[in-house]
């Protein structure tokens, strides 16, 4: 019997701590404290998984990967990017220099 990585020995040794420590009518208590503590923690992490593989799932019915990519248009041609470009820039402004001191 392996319970996080502890052998049935060194459960025992526990046990025997346990029971020196806190007594025979406090161990019991202690015992079905832990274990619902332990139950609760399976509880949440079996609904947080559960959630994590809805929301897995929904993405996946989201993004429809079972039909081919659509084709990428071409690029225009350089020429008429570089037409654009310079249809669009606007104008540069020539620096006034500075009167002369004369």
């Amino acid at each position: 019997m392996n319970f996080f990585g502890i052998g049935l020995p060194e459960m025992a040794v526990i046990a025997a701590i346990g029971l020196l420590v806190f007594g025979p009518k406090r161990l019991p208590e202690l015992g079905r404290t832990l274990g619902r503590t332990l139950k609760g923690f399976q509880s949440a992490s079996r609904e947080f998984e559960q959630e994590f593989r809805n929301v897995i799932d929904t993405e996946k019915g989201a993004a429809d990967v079972s039909a081919p990519p659509q084709a990428i248009a071409p690029a225009e041609s350089t020429a008429a990017v570089a037409a654009l470009v310079e249809a669009t820039a606007e104008p540069a402004v020539a620096e006034a220099s500075p009167p002369s001191a004369g």
